[in-house]
């Protein structure tokens, strides 16, 4: 059974080791602003997404990983139409998200109906990588 949950303190190792390195004091303020879900699969923690609010009011996926052996399996179509219903439900009017040009991430982002907004570059060591474009979604 596909489960999310809100992550908490005890997630942090997982959260951590998963995910693009971030200050512990962040680590802590996702967890008290719930902006971290553990995917878990049979219980077991199978991965994650994270959000902000870019321009302090747009739901802003700045993560979702799922482990290597559970891709492919419709999990992450689950989990992003989990997020799109929750941000739907606080009021949301539109949702974003980013990945670089070379990663198939926004492939399955357009497939889930999210359009092409934007891009910028990115280099300033030591921050350099492929070009980053945006995608967003009306809600």
């Amino acid at each position: 059974m596909f489960t999310i949950t809100y992550a908490t303190i005890e997630d942090k190792t997982y959260v951590l080791y998963y995910g693009n390195p971030m200050p512990e004091y962040e680590f802590e303020g996702k967890i008290k602003d719930k902006r971290c879900y553990i995917l878990r699969y049979k219980d077991k923690p199978i991965g994650l997404m994270r959000f902000n609010l870019i321009f302090d009011f747009i739901p802003f996926l700045t993560l979702i990983y799922i482990d290597e052996p559970y891709r492919k399996m419709g999990f992450g179509s689950k989990a992003m139409s989990y997020w799109e219903d929750e941000m739907s439900q606080l009021g949301h009017k539109m949702i974003m998200t980013s990945t670089q040009v070379d990663e198939n991430a926004q492939h399955f982002y357009r497939k889930l109906g999210y359009k092409d907004m934007g891009s910028i570059v990115m280099d300033i060591p030591p921050y350099e990588q492929p070009l980053e474009m945006f995608l967003g979604k009306k809600l």
